[in-house]
């Protein structure tokens, strides 16, 4: 990356975006080139996930942080890139199932080895059943 001036980050975040979103104010000058190019490169373009599927991660992710910020973000970034409501309460859903069971096998102390064991089982017996 390079070493653009403030100004010239923000015309760049403003023709991606139409405004400059006031989060992006309080980053450092020296840093702000780097989070935009970051931000860009994540949120905005293509990467090896397709957007629609990294953002209902988002809203999987921040259902379990509870930030409010964030879950808004990625709902709306999800549906900018195509998901349905149908699919995004189904990530939220997701979530609490994946969770409960976090919850549940952290708290009965599950032993890790046997899990692993039998979770190559699982895999394994999937695999020939084609």
């Amino acid at each position: 990356m390079g070493e653009r001036s403030r100004s010239e980050v923000e015309s760049e975040i403003k023709e991606a975006l139409g405004l400059v979103p006031h989060f992006f104010s309080g980053i450092p000058d020296d840093l702000l080139e780097h989070e935009w190019e970051l931000f860009k490169k994540l949120e905005l373009g293509e990467t090896l996930i397709p957007n629609k599927y990294k953002e209902l991660m988002g809203i999987a992710l921040h259902s379990e942080t509870k930030c409010r910020y964030c879950t808004l973000f990625h709902t709306e970034a999800a549906r900018i890139f195509g998901a349905t409501e149908e699919e995004i309460q189904e990530a939220v859903h997701y979530a609490k199932h994946s969770l409960g069971w976090s919850a549940y096998l952290n708290g009965i102390r599950e032993d890790y080895d046997d899990f692993a064991q039998e979770l190559g089982q699982i895999k394994g017996y999937l695999a020939s059943r084609g």
